[in-house]
C-alpha cells in the first residue's frame, strides 16, 4: 500500500532537499553555524566512522572550526542520491577532499547520509552519518555537484 500523497508539502520536495543540502555543505565550508543549527532538528544526532555519537551541541562547536581550506584545499560534492519516504528524507552524497598533513597532499572520499524529518512545515535534519569510501567505490567525476577551492564556491561549468 502507498502512502497518500503529502497536501502540506511543497511540490518542490526535492529541489528544496537538494537546495538543503547545498547549504548544509556550504555552512561546513564556510564555518556557518547560525545557518546550519537552522536546518538542524531539535533532536539532532551525529555519527562518526569511528561509531562515536555526538549530540546537538558537541557537534555545532565542532561545527564552528572543522574546515580550514589551508588545510583543505579542495573539496567537491557528488553521486548526490535523495530518497523520499513520507515525512522522511535520505540525503546521501560524496566529498572528495584533498587535506594537507604533514606537508603531504592526501585525498580521500567519505560518504553521508543525512536524515531529514518533515515536521511543522520544513525539512529538519535529525541525523548526520559519515564513512570512509574505498578507492574502488569512488564515484567517477561526471557526478560532481559542486566544487570548493582554498574555500570557495567555483562556478558551474556550462
Amino acid at each position: 500500500m502507498q502512502p497518500a500523497p503529502r497536501s502540506d508539502r511543497p511540490a518542490g520536495t526535492m529541489d528544496e532537499l537538494r537546495a538543503l543540502n547545498a547549504r548544509f555543505i556550504h555552512n561546513f565550508i564556510t564555518n556557518d553555524v547560525p545557518s546550519h543549527d537552522a536546518i538542524l532538528h531539535p533532536a539532532f544526532i551525529s555519527i562518526w566512522p569511528t561509531g562515536q555519537r555526538w549530540d546537538r551541541a558537541t557537534y555545532l562547536k565542532y561545527w564552528a572550526t572543522a574546515f580550514n581550506p589551508k588545510l583543505i584545499p579542495y573539496w567537491d560534492v557528488r553521486d548526490e542520491l535523495i530518497t523520499v519516504i513520507g515525512d522522511v528524507a535520505l540525503v546521501r552524497s560524496t566529498n572528495k577532499a584533498t587535506r594537507r598533513r604533514d606537508g603531504n597532499e592526501v585525498t580521500g572520499m567519505t560518504m553521508y547520509t543525512d536524515t531529514y524529518l518533515f515536521e511543522n512545515g520544513a525539512w529538519k535534519c535529525i541525523q548526520a552519518q559519515i564513512q570512509a569510501v574505498a578507492p574502488e567505490y569512488y564515484p567517477p567525476d561526471d557526478t560532481i555537484v559542486s566544487v570548493y577551492i582554498d574555500g570557495k564556491l567555483q562556478p558551474r561549468a556550462a
